[in-house]
């Protein structure tokens, strides 16, 4: 346990954002799961979704620009779509 009063801090925050990290890779997870199993109907919403929170989770840090990359062009080409934009 932290002794100094801003090493306390500092671990509640990354507490705090670990928390938040988490979340946003769980819903991006998520929804690249939906979007995997949607119908024919659905796909392109659910396509859409995922791309999506693919690029929520670039923006807050969570994973980098190149594994998004690749997780939208691979989400794509399992669902037969020419492209991943």
């Amino acid at each position: 346990m932290p002794q100094k009063k801003s090493a306390k801090k500092r671990l509640r925050q990354n507490e705090k954002l670990n928390q938040l990290n988490r979340r946003i890779r769980s819903t991006m997870a998520t929804a690249v799961k939906a979007a995997r199993a949607a119908g024919p109907e659905e796909r392109d919403g659910a396509f859409r979704r995922a791309v999506s929170a693919i690029d929520k989770a670039v923006k807050a840090g969570v994973i980098k620009k190149e594994t998004a990359s690749r997780k939208k062009s691979r989400l794509a080409k399992d669902l037969g779509r020419e492209t991943a934009h």
